[in-house]
Parts: structure tokens; sequence; C-alpha cells
């Protein structure tokens, strides 16, 4: 059995006694964890996730690295509450759905024509209904992300070695940014805040993806405010559970392109892990879709071959870019018309 399959064993059976044990009593700290949604006219998904944790803190300037140390781990030691039933409300139009075994909840739901505002739909997410004597229906405020009509394209964008630095195929390294790091001490690289915003123009959405877990959407989410990156869905995953929190990576692009059909995509990554096949293999699921794909280069041996072997077997007109820096990017959207 691999180690992966031993850890989600572990975890399920963590998970059975902690909720034995805890099924007697009302949540102590029961919240409705919302994830920004994203849609248009013909749809719109919704994710979130039900703890039993208190609000996560910010970090503070100054702060110690033991004192980041216990609030990432509390990211990642949580109380997730399956089964509970909920109401989603977006453009007037009201879901019901049911959290999974891990606390997840996806769903998607019809909004009806005209009724979505752009580039922001507010909404709630509450209670619908008895769980375990919670009082209240813990109304919790969601946002949609909507295209504009006149967004010219959208951009999906990995984030770890895309546009922050933290050094994946250095694993110490990268176990050590990601304990002790906040959006305070976290860096991005130089000039890529600014290249997000100029391809977005006001108007161009944005949608980041990557394999980290959901316990780290809070940074994430922090990270791109501070840096005043564009916003947008932050779509992660769960590392351990089957539910609706487990979608892999190719997947979530899909779900982006299936949903906004009327939108060309740029496609941003970077050579350290997959992003290459992963993004090769979306031209060509989605012929005249992909405007171009950026993959910026932050492998330690830029000799080991993984990238070319998909260059050199790329047979699409589709222009793919291994770019150094942001300003690799830049030049080359320019000169596309990107810019």
């Amino acid at each position: 059995m691999s180690a992966s399959r031993w850890a989600v064993g572990l975890e399920r059976v963590w998970d059975a006694t902690r909720l034995r044990r805890a099924s007697s009593r009302p949540p102590a700290d029961f919240r409705i964890a919302p994830y920004v949604g994203h849609g248009n006219a013909s749809g719109v998904v919704v994710r979130g996730r039900v703890l039993d944790d208190p609000v996560p803190t910010h970090a503070v300037a100054g702060e110690g690295v033991l004192a980041a140390l216990r609030r990432t781990l509390r990211h990642f030691v949580t109380d997730e509450l399956p089964g509970v039933p909920l109401r989603v409300t977006v453009a007037g139009r009201t879901t019901r759905v049911v959290t999974d075994p891990e606390g997840y909840f996806r769903l998607v739901l019809d909004p009806g024509p005209d009724a979505l505002t752009s580039p922001w739909t507010p909404g709630t997410v509450e209670l619908d209904g008895d769980y375990r004597g919670v009082v209240g229906t813990h109304a919790t405020a969601i946002e949609v992300r909507v295209p504009a009509p006149d967004a010219r394209f959208g951009v999906v964008s990995d984030i770890d070695d895309t546009l922050l630095e933290t050094g994946v195929q250095r694993a110490g390294r990268m176990v050590r940014q990601t304990l002790t790091g906040s959006e305070l001490t976290r860096t991005p690289f130089p000039g890529v805040a600014e290249l997000y915003r100029d391809l977005a123009a006001g108007v161009n959405p944005f949608f980041y993806v990557s394999s980290s877990p959901w316990n780290l959407y809070d940074f994430l989410l922090a990270f791109l405010r501070r840096h005043d990156f564009p916003l947008g869905p932050v779509l992660l995953r769960d590392l351990l559970g089957n539910g609706a929190g487990r979608e892999q990576k190719a997947g979530r692009i899909r779900e982006v392109l299936d949903l906004h059909q009327g939108l060309p995509f740029v496609l941003v990554g970077d050579s350290g892990e997959k992003d290459p096949q992963v993004y090769a293999d979306i031209v060509r699921a989605y012929p005249g879709r992909i405007l171009a794909v950026y993959i910026r280069e932050v492998r330690l041996d830029p000799g080991d071959g993984r990238v070319e072997r998909v260059s050199d077997a790329w047979d699409s007109d589709v222009p793919f870019v291994l770019a150094a820096d942001s300003d690799a990017v830049r030049r080359h959207a320019a000169d596309a018309g990107l810019l």
C-alpha cells in the first residue's frame, strides 16, 4: 500500500473516532468557509468547507518563526464537519447541498439570464436545518467572479513557482517556507504582479489553479491581495480525501474553460513539475480556445529534457514560450497583442 493510501486510511480512522466523540455536543466553533466562486449566465460554481475551528488569524509584522509555524499548523489540523445541510443563494437563486465526508461542498447553480453583475456578484451560504444543535443559520457572504462582456480573454495561472517563489524542487526549502512563511514574508517573482495587472487590463478575469492543499487557501488569497494581483477564484485540492475537494488540476482547468465558453484563454505555469504536459493536453482538447502558453523556467537542471519533450512534440499553432522571467513573458505578450 502506498504512503498516500496509508495517510488517507489513517485520516479516515481519526475522523471517525473524532466524530463519534463529538457527535453528542454542538460544534464549539462552527464555521462556514466559502471560497471565491465563478460563473456567468449559464451557471455559477460555488465551493467551500464547513469546519469546527476558530477563524484563522492573520500574520502580523515582526512575528517570530514559532508564531508563524503555529498559525500554519492550525490551517492543517482541522475539524471538518460532514453531512452539514447548506443553502446557497446567488443572484436570487437558491440551491441546497450537503457537505461531503471531508467537510467540502461544491455545487453549480443556475442564476438565470441577466441576474449576475460584473465583475463580482455577491451571495450567501447558510445552514439549512438542524445540525448537532448549532444555533442560528451562520449566514456567510460569498463572492462570485463574473467576466465582463468586454473581456478579451481569461488567464489560468499556476501559483507555486509561477508567481510565488516556492522552490518545489527543493523539498526541504519548500516545506520550511510553507510552514514558517506568511503573506508578509513570502515574495512574488519580480515583475509578475505588474505583468498580471497589465494582462487583466481591468476586465480580463484571472483563475488561479494549483496542486497546493485547500488548507493554504487563506494564505494564498491574502498573498494575492497584499501584492495587488488581479483577484479571482483560487482552485486548490484536498491532498487526502476523495470528495468535492479532490479535483485534479486538469479537471479544474477544464471546469473553467467549459463554463466560460465565450472566452479564449492564456495559460501560465512553470517548468518545475507537470504544467507543460497538462497545458499541452488542454491545448489539444480545446482547439481554438488557447491564445498562448507561458512556462517560467525554474528547473534546477534546465537540461533534463522534460519540457523539451513537450515542446519538441508541440503540434499546435498556439505559441509555447519557455520564459526565463516575467520580462520575457511581457515581451512576447506585447508582440502577440495581449497587452
